[in-house]
């Protein structure tokens, strides 16, 4: 694998590191400004999964600050949700990207790097312990399930028992950001409110 300046990349999909910064599993550190870890209450009864972070969390080093952040935040509100009951994260930690004039431009992760990625979920899932897990997009439903053919429109508004947590599937705050139309942006914000308020109902608030 090369870099997006065609350098060779280090890569140790068997490696179990124990920081972040140091994670070399798949190929998406070097492109990346930094690992964007998730965010949120230790102990949260409620957890959300978005794909990976944006041009904006990998500068910043944190998750959901950007516009779809944004998105997110106007949701949670909408839904009744607080801030302080959910802890926010990425499928994929590292932002994938290509060149687009001066512009870095978003690319979907690949099946491989959402499986090296899993590594972290996984650590995050055992820490903090939610009873319910939102997953935001079909990369992040793929992860949580670690079901590389799942779908998002297939079961989308429905509540999904997995391995003693119920999984709550909706759209990406960012495919509202990208609706063709008025009438899919409402429709797609309106789906994303409704499994919040399902969610956070299922969490036992």
């Amino acid at each position: 694998m090369t870099a997006n300046d065609g350098t060779p990349i280090e890569i140790l999909p068997d490696q179990q590191p124990s920081r972040l910064a140091d994670c070399r599993r798949c190929g998406l550190w070097h492109d990346a400004t930094q690992g964007v870890a998730g965010a949120g209450p230790k102990h949260a009864p409620l957890m959300m999964v978005g794909e990976q972070p944006g041009d904006k969390e990998d500068l910043a080093g944190e998750p959901f600050v950007g516009p779809a952040g944004a998105m997110l935040d106007a949701a949670l509100k909408e839904a009744g949700v607080p801030r302080h009951d959910v802890y926010v994260t990425n499928a994929v930690k590292h932002f994938k990207w290509e060149p687009r004039g001066k512009r870095r431009m978003h690319k979907t992760p690949a099946q491989k790097e959402i499986a090296a990625c899993h590594y972290w979920l996984e650590q995050e899932l055992d820490d903090v312990g939610p009873r319910v897990i939102v997953a935001l997009g079909a990369t992040a439903l793929k992860s949580v399930l670690s079901q590389r053919t799942a779908t998002l429109q297939s079961v989308i508004g429905t509540v999904i028992e997995h391995d003693g947590r119920q999984v709550v599937p909706t759209y990406h705050p960012s495919f509202v950001l990208r609706a063709p139309d008025e009438d899919t942006r409402q429709r797609a914000y309106g789906a994303i409110v409704e499994a919040l308020k399902v969610a956070y109902r299922a969490a036992g608030k």
